[in-house]
């Protein structure tokens, strides 16, 4: 799917007289040729201006009132109502391109209901503001692709329904002019992918059928399975034990709700009174649709997106594109007997097939054991954290601080942008508000309980928000949006309780009393450090507000960037403190959501010589920084990416400089466009690819700022091309391409090596804990149990010390 068409430069610039003469300006030096005087100062005339637009219509005084045409002098024409020498009410613009435009105009502007006519027969019938699509609308592609669904400012943004000319649809949400949310997309063939997208491609968990009703359930990354999910072959009897448990997913939020798309859909329908409407891209100088169109053409796509077959005895996993033809297998196996197809458990990585256990019928006889087995797969596929809905024990807690953010946001954000002042900070630099239930005059009714909110040093966090590049409309929607928030059981042994936004920017966490003092004294050093050091990785702080309901206790939030919001899944994280006693997991059963502890890390990261010391020089500028205010216990929280240990192959040719550490820097010598091809080969670790002269196609991840790595081969800013996945820009702690060398030991306790391709992401958490009295106490009780170099509770110069000793031996200097 392309982006949406705008208008051309040379009708936008037509639309509003304030980009032309406007006739008002020049009625001084014109001529008026022929005008009759009516009642109450109205006359009829014609004006000619010195420009040589010329003027016919009804006057008041020497401004044109009432209906009249103007011509410019290039041939566009405008005719309808005018007032005060604007258009304003119902007119028609026609361009010298022969594009038209009928509807409404207010203050000059396209503003109401219209129909743009383009030269090229593209059509949109709907809501305008300010020149821009703005509401709902309908539009017609020259290709005969088809859009009915919600715009803003130009963009199609919302709910929508789209459908190519071959009869592929797609209902559900729209960002940026792309598939991203949560929808259905059915190809002409009567296959359909139900569940997540992001930027065009399915993204998340969801539910790929194909037309025999066979389906299979799991998580997709960027377009490739990726995960846990499994099979059910067609004639399977468990297909409809399944479907109250699809229809559940649905309720809860997991897949999107058929009806509601159904509702939204006859919505947009009637309000136009028009056959369904669909939704495609731009065409290039061929006619052909753009490359996002072609994403979803199976006969003639070329980007990486998967031919989704299954035949007994083995898995088809073929990219489009490729020369392979399993038309025949696919044939033979949809004629065989469905009921004889095996259902299979499933884990891809990066569209790699690297496991498959064969399920044996008789889970599913009971319809008890087919329920457990059931959530535990939501449990193993889902995002991490508990999905807070009405009947939660967060629910009101949620609701209170959902509120309270929007109002902090919403009041301060049209304040003039200034630098901090010394009064900006501390305990002083507050206010509160009062949110009663049934609302007030400065602040909106709702469901949860009255509550009072206190926001802390507003000025000061909406600097850092907008030092960190996060746009205002943005944070509230991820917070504070129609999405609820998830809880996530604490890690720690604080107590704290986590909450995560769904699109998993945002983390929000309780804090201590204790806690929010020691913040609020080191806010201004804090707020200097983040802005000197703009690659530091220590915290990134957005928000810190308090809630205290009418009948309850306080609550108070600070909110965070998280780190390990990215397009690749996280396979381990670890909590690092370098401090050995208690610092182990005690599972049984370890998956990606699991944090490890220092003990259990058992890997050497090898990354660029240069990017370890502008790594390692980093993390000792953070800690001295925490040093100094007597900070410790805080911890390098460090999330590992693997990426498939099968290679992906390309026909492009490509120079390669090998740099070190089995990294390879690409640099093409031949066409352009295969950059974007995301099928490299990389026999030889992982891919990196200098820097686009434009940031087309780079993911820059949430929340960034600071400067690119660059290669110690080519001393050039470097990209990371993930095959199949995306184009990475690297920075310092974010998607940081490395590699892991595994230490394993048999049990003859010979040892050998396991070498891995990651991708590293990491940072500094836990700032906020002070070495006070009562933790001198607990260090001197616990010295005398053990080993007092092995606590983690310890004086902050040796922590610091004991700190920067281990992170150096996580990273060693390359071998």
């Amino acid at each position: 799917m392309a982006s949406p068409v705008v208008l051309p430069h040379d009708d936008l610039r037509a639309i509003s007289l304030s980009q032309r003469t406007e006739p008002s300006r020049n009625l001084a030096n014109c001529q008026d040729s022929d005008a009759s005087t009516t009642n109450s100062g109205y006359r009829v005339g014609e004006l000619i201006l010195p420009n040589g637009d010329v003027y016919r219509g009804t006057l008041l005084g020497d401004t044109p009132e009432g209906s009249g045409k103007y011509i410019w002098s290039d041939g566009c024409m405008y005719e309808g109502e005018w007032r005060r020498g604007m258009r304003h009410g119902q007119g028609k613009t026609i361009w010298p391109t022969g594009a038209t435009y009928e509807g409404e105009y207010s203050g000059g502007y396209i503003y109401g209901q219209g129909t743009y006519v383009g030269s090229n027969n593209l059509t949109y019938r709907g809501w305008w503001k300010l020149n821009h699509k703005h509401g709902l609308g309908l539009q017609t592609y020259p290709n005969g692709d088809t859009f009915e669904g919600s715009w803003i400012e130009g963009e199609i943004e919302g709910h929508g329904k789209y459908t190519w000319a071959n009869g592929n649809t797609y209902v559900g949400s729209m960002k940026n002019g792309v598939m991203s949310g949560k929808g259905i997309f059915t190809w002409n063939n009567g296959d359909s992918f139900e569940g997540s997208w992001l930027d065009g491609m399915m993204h998340g968990y969801g539910v790929y059928t194909w037309k025999d009703c066979s389906y299979y359930v799991g998580t997709w990354t960027r377009g490739v399975k990726d995960g846990k999910g499994t099979f059910y072959p067609k004639c399977c009897s468990t297909l409809v034990t399944n479907e109250p448990y699809i229809d559940d997913l649905r309720k809860r939020g997991v897949l999107p709700d058929i009806t509601s798309q159904n509702r939204r859909s006859r919505t947009l329908h009637s309000s136009f009174d028009m056959a369904d409407m669909k939704f495609g891209g731009n065409q290039d100088s061929t006619g052909v649709s753009s490359r996002r169109s072609l994403t979803f053409d199976k006969t003639h796509s070329k980007n990486a997106s998967l031919e989704r077959r299954w035949s007994l005895g083995a898995a088809i996993e073929k990219f489009i594109g490729r020369e392979t033809d399993e038309s025949s297998v696919v044939q033979n196996s949809e004629n065989k007997n469905g009921s004889n197809f095996p259902i299979l458990e499933r884990e891809y990585m990066q569209g790699v097939l690297i496991s498959e256990v064969v399920v044996d019928r008789s889970v599913f006889d009971s319809s008890k054991r087919l329920s457990r087995r059931q959530r535990k797969m939501v449990k193993d596929i889902n995002k991490p954290g508990e999905t807070i809905i009405k009947g939660h024990r967060s629910y009101d807690l949620m609701l209170s601080l959902q509120l309270g953010i929007r109002y902090t946001v919403g009041k301060i954000t049209p304040i003039q942008r200034r630098e901090v002042r010394a009064s900006d900070f501390g305990p002083k630099a507050s206010f509160w508000m009062n949110f009663p239930k049934n609302g007030s005059r400065l602040t909106p009714s709702h469901h949860a309980e009255d509550f009072k909110w206190k926001d802390y040093c507003p000025m000061v966090f909406r600097n850092l928000r907008e030092m960190f590049k996060i746009d205002a409309a943005d944070y509230m929607i991820s917070i504070c949006g129609s999405d609820a928030l998830r809880e996530l059981s604490s890690p720690g042994k604080s107590g704290s309780v986590f909450f995560i936004s769904q699109d998993d920017r945002f983390m929000i966490k309780t804090l201590r009393k204790s806690e929010v003092q020691v913040l609020l004294r080191m806010l201004p050093n804090y707020y200097h450090h983040v802005r000197t050091y703009e690659n530091t990785l220590v915290t990134k702080f957005f928000g810190l507000h308090r809630v205290k309901p009418s009948s309850g206790q306080k609550f108070r939030f600070v909110v965070m960037g998280n780190m390990f919001c990215t397009e690749l899944r996280i396979h381990r994280r670890f909590d690092l403190k370098g401090s050995s006693l208690g610092r182990s997991t005690n599972k049984i059963k370890i998956d990606e959501n699991t944090t490890l502890k220092d003990l259990d890390l058992n890997y050497s990261f090898y990354v660029d010589p240069s990017w370890r010391e502008t790594l390692l020089k980093q993390i000792e500028i953070d800690s001295k920084f925490l040093k100094n205010h007597r900070i410790m216990d805080y911890s390098l929280l460090l999330g590992v990416h693997y990426r498939a240990p099968q290679n992906l192959r390309t026909q492009a040719s490509f120079h390669q400089r090998t740099v070190p550490d089995r990294l390879v820097v690409l640099s093409e010598e031949g066409n352009a466009d295969a950059l974007e091809d995301d099928t490299f080969n990389y026999s030889e670790g992982l891919v990196l690819v200098q820097r686009p002269s434009d940031q087309k196609g780079v993911v820059i991840g949430p929340h960034i700022r600071g400067a690119r790595l660059r290669s110690s081969a080519s001393f050039e800013e470097v990209d990371l091309l993930l095959p199949g996945t995306a184009r990475l820009q690297i920075q310092l702690g974010v998607n940081m391409p490395a590699r892991a060398e595994q230490i394993t030991k048999e049990d003859n306790s010979e040892s050998f090596c396991q070498v891995y391709d990651v991708v590293l992401y990491l940072g500094i958490i836990d700032i906020l804990q002070e070495y006070s009295m009562r933790k001198k106490i607990e260090h001197a009780y616990k010295s005398i149990q053990y080993d007092s170099f092995s606590v983690s509770v310890v004086e902050p110069n040796f922590y610091s010390e004991r700190f920067l000793k281990f992170i150096r031996t996580i990273f060693p200097e390359g071998s």
